[in-house]
């Protein structure tokens, strides 16, 4: 009988149930690539059936219109081609089965280079010429960074390292009463050393991870759902293929992203799975163990975009609708030029937002715009957005090249990283005066005309927080609730709050208010006395 796909990537729900006769059958790659030396054989370097590289010139990012609910459609010539490879690769305990799995990293360079983006002179292998991979892992694509980049010094590195290290030991104190100088720091750079718990702490994901032991090991051994996990396998080879981390089929990297995935769509089997998720979660990956990244993951899909991969998309279609408006104000020109070619936002932000452009910037600028929107939330997304289109569509002589549609959807389909500066990108993201005060008004304006145009919306604007100040006051609220006992007068649950202020109080809670003020109009409760009492 076949032996199913997920064997290949350790499936427990699959594991766990076999047999111990069947177990040689789940191959372990090792954690890392193998080591390779001059006597290394040819065998171990390139594999026979290695997936071969997509059309799209090394670039695995699909357009905003290709960024769909899975559940739908898939593409035909990727499904083939891992079935073809599932269907040839031997698992096995024999040393063919360890061969194709310990080929590592060197195993997609054969399916590289046609463009000469991903071969270099650093290295020569049996006669095979290997470029190292840069600091962040890449070996190869538009996301490779290359060695003339300056690095921070030493000295300044580790000073910023101890201030981090400050603020970890301190970590509500400062978010409660230093939050502008957190914000700051975090707009400077987290370092990398530091990222991944800098990461959890701004997200809470890691009070969630507290809050649930051994619950992500249990969501490992459901059996999950046949449909997501057939469309996830799928996926996996699509994300970030230049990539040390995720170059091997069925690697250490792809592993880890298929427990997060199934995971997720065991944890919210409502949501299920969306393709969007999938680079996003490879770059939590990127930086701490998958159980870290999946509460990351969850933390990114309920509080920061919540509604951006559910079924129908709706989330992410108001925010097009909020970006457009927003472009009018901040950049009129390029607003002008996509009216005028009826470029709708859909077409070309839903990408850029749903995987927080980590398929579209350099990836410096993808990590600095990561440790900004961790810390302030989705007003660093749209700020991107809103900067990228200034930088593109924004003078006359850049107009003048685009002369219709196409050549408009190739620029922004396409943009060059030799065009985007770290520094200077950073610096107009900062500067761009779009709050979240600004957002939200304009998104209750566009959820007004959705209600007259379409009807009434499933999801629900007013349950995204505005980053780690907004989930810290959220938490605070919840808290002081729960441990001032039962409010039973309020009818409802936590209210989901929008933008946060230092003096929110339960005066904001719906329900409170307007209680109290029957009872001023009835002379029964002054308000003075309120208003201490609160």
């Amino acid at each position: 009988m076949p032996t199913p796909k997920s064997y290949l990537y350790n499936d427990k729900a699959l594991t766990e149930n076999t047999p111990a006769a069947q177990s040689p059958l789940t191959p372990h790659p090792p954690l890392s690539p193998p080591k390779l030396t001059a006597e290394t054989p040819f065998t171990l370097l390139v594999h026979e059936d290695a997936p071969q590289r997509e059309e799209s010139g090394g670039k695995d990012a699909e357009t905003g219109a290709h960024v769909i609910k899975q559940e739908m459609t898939s593409d035909p010539p990727a499904a083939e081609l891992l079935t073809t490879e599932t269907e040839t690769t031997p698992l096995s305990s024999e040393p063919s089965a360890q061969t194709s799995l310990m080929s590592g990293t060197l195993e997609s360079l054969s399916g590289l280079g046609e463009d000469g983006s991903s071969v270099g002179s650093d290295s020569e292998i049996n006669g095979m010429a290997v470029r190292r991979t840069d600091k962040y892992g890449f070996l190869g694509g538009s996301q490779y960074s290359e060695s003339a980049e300056k690095d921070v010094r030493v000295d300044v590195a580790r000073q910023r390292e101890v201030k981090w290290l400050d603020m970890f030991h301190n970590w509500d104190k400062w978010i409660k009463h230093r939050f502008q100088k957190v914000k700051l720091r975090c707009r400077k750079g987290i370092p990398s050393s530091l990222r991944a718990k800098a990461w959890q702490l701004l997200s809470n994901s890691q009070e969630l991870l507290d809050a649930n032991p051994g619950k992500f090991e249990e969501l490992e051994r459901e059996q999950g759902e046949a449909k997501w996990l057939d469309i996830i396998e799928k996926d996996l080879h699509r994300q970030f293929p230049f990539h040390e981390m995720f170059a091997a089929r069925g690697g250490h990297g792809q592993q880890d992203l298929y427990r997060i995935l199934k995971a997720y769509t065991i944890y919210r089997p409502d949501e299920g799975y969306c393709q969007a998720q999938a680079p996003v979660a490879a770059v939590l990956l990127m930086h701490m163990p998958a159980e870290q990244a999946f509460w990351c993951l969850v933390q990114i899909c309920e509080k920061y975009l919540p509604g951006y991969y559910s079924a129908g998309l709706e989330a992410i279609q108001l925010d097009g609708e909020i970006f457009f408006s927003l472009l009018q104000r901040t950049c009129p020109m390029a607003y002008r030029h996509l009216k005028k070619f009826k470029i709708d936002p859909i077409l070309y932000m839903t990408e850029w937002f749903m995987c927080i452009f980590s398929r579209t910037l350099p990836w410096a600028s993808v990590l600095r715009v990561w440790d900004m929107f961790f810390c302030e939330g989705v007003k660093i997304v749209f700020r991107v957005g809103l900067v990228l289109l200034k930088q593109m569509l924004g003078s006359v002589d850049k107009l003048r090249e685009l002369q219709g549609m196409y050549e408009t959807m190739e620029r922004l389909r396409n943009i060059s990283p030799d065009t985007i500066r770290e520094d200077i990108l950073v610096q107009e993201i900062i500067i761009l005066p779009v709050t979240e005060g600004l957002i939200e008004r304009e998104c209750r304006i566009q959820v007004r005309k959705w209600k007259e145009s379409r009807g009434e919306l499933t999801h629900q604007p007013g349950r995204r927080l505005h980053g780690t100040r907004a989930i810290f006051e959220y938490k605070r609220r919840a808290a002081s609730i729960s441990s001032g006992g039962s409010f039973s007068f309020l009818g409802s649950q936590i209210p989901p709050p929008g933008p946060l202020r230092a003096s929110s109080s339960l005066l904001s809670l719906p329900g409170f208010r307007s209680i109290n003020q029957k009872k001023i109009k009835m002379g029964c409760l002054p308000v003075k006395r309120i208003i201490s009492k609160t």
